[in-house]
């Protein structure tokens, strides 16, 4: 099945092309700001890349034009239209209403929208992306995919807040979790790679990049995750502070007069590994600091590196075993020394690291560990965007 791939943000739009059964990239692109002067489509085939000037006053034309591009005969990959089976939508909140991929249709929209105060900057984007699909592409059938759906296994122990439960009730104030496609996709490989059904597993997944979140997945069910309400809980990342005393809040609006826009935005965007370091929030720039003498940037590294032990050793108590560490994602997949120094010291776990696969490994399916070792660390690139294809082609199957 020919499946189209949409990540629509507020002023960009993300798409792949893919072929679900041989998990061929047809093709792929990124149309940037839609809505602005200087919009432009950067599109891919194969090894060819062509960046095309456009005026793109939203999302729909945008939509639009990507879909006459892949027509063309120049730079398209299909002859018609019949080609694209369905869309599937990536949609980063689904709140307590959706644990599956769901067929869109206007009770879906609605479900939706009544998460925008939860997710206010990716929702109402995604939203964007869905109605802008459906009026140009009307009788294809549209697929959502929600980052927040497989974490909706998590028991009340693990996803409640010790709030006054009335909060939970009228709010919904709760742990939602992120990454969940991630999560999922690469769980469901260590699997294969492991040679074992995964309903029978004990797997920590680190998805560790410039957003990082950590999950306990057992026997193919997510019981508790790093990330939270949203995603600015859990460990610390490239600029957010991750978990933190939550009296520092309305220490820092009174000592430095912050609103509540300031607060945020100190959080979210000047935390992390960057606000500890003053380096930067990449973590090639940081280590290369640290490897200079830098005491900040190393200071963050140790902090980052502490803080994912710390994750992987209480998820596998709360498992009651391990059997698999995944690491994936930017971070996760390309850097051999967190890798490394986020297992070191749990042994006494089973996990053991083979140092020379691992500083050999980058951005392959590959297990790292010794064959006696009791617990393994695997190193899984994800890949959301084929996660979402399958999980559109299963959605489309069935009706």
């Amino acid at each position: 099945m020919k499946v189209l791939i949409i990540n629509a943000g507020s002023s960009s739009l993300k798409y792949q092309l893919m072929h679900t059964r041989s998990a061929e990239v047809l093709a792929k692109g990124v149309a940037e700001r839609i809505g602005l002067d200087g919009s432009i489509i950067q599109h891919s085939k194969g090894e060819e890349k062509k960046t095309f000037d456009e005026h793109l006053a939203n999302h729909a034309e945008a939509v639009q034009r990507v879909l006459e591009i892949l027509l063309s005969s120049q730079d398209g990959v299909i002859q018609s239209m019949d080609e694209i089976q369905a869309v599937g939508h990536r949609v980063v909140h689904g709140g307590e209403k959706f644990a599956e991929s769901v067929l869109i249709t206007p009770a879906v929209m609605a479900a939706i929208r009544s998460c925008f105060d939860l997710a206010p900057l990716h929702n109402p984007a995604n939203m964007t992306g869905i109605e802008a699909c459906q009026a140009v592409m009307p009788n294809t059938p549209q697929i959502a995919v929600f980052d927040t759906a497989f974490h909706q296994t998590m028991p009340a122990e693990s996803y409640m807040y010790a709030l006054p439960y009335e909060v939970y009730e009228t709010h919904r104030v709760r742990k939602y979790g992120f990454h969940g496609t991630s999560h999922r996709y690469v769980a469901s490989r260590a699997a294969v790679m492991l040679n074992k059904p995964l309903e029978s597993l004990k797997i920590v997944t680190c998805h560790l990049g410039n957003g990082s979140s950590i999950a306990a997945i057992r026997n193919g069910k997510c019981i508790d995750t790093s990330m939270g309400l949203t995603p600015l809980a859990g460990i610390c990342m490239g600029t957010r502070c991750g978990d933190i005393d939550p009296a520092i809040v309305t220490f820092l609006m009174n000592k430095e007069g912050l609103d509540e826009k300031g607060i945020d935005n100190l959080m979210n965007k000047k935390s992390g590994v960057a606000g500890i370091s003053g380096v930067s929030s990449d973590f090639r720039d940081l280590r290369a600091a640290a490897d200079s003498g830098n005491k900040r940037a190393q200071l963050a590294w140790d902090m980052f590196v502490y803080q994912c032990k710390k994750f992987i050793g209480s998820y596998a108590a709360a498992m009651g075993g391990l059997d698999a560490v995944v690491f994936t994602a930017g971070v996760g997949e390309n850097t051999a020394l967190i890798r490394e120094q986020a297992v070191e010291g749990l042994e006494f776990m089973g996990i053991e690291l083979d140092k020379e696969k691992n500083n050999a490994s980058r951005a392959i399916e590959v297990i790292v560990s010794p064959d006696h070792a009791k617990a393994k660390v695997l190193l899984i690139p994800t890949n959301e965007e084929l996660a979402i294809a399958q999980e559109t082609e299963r959605i489309v199957s069935s009706l």
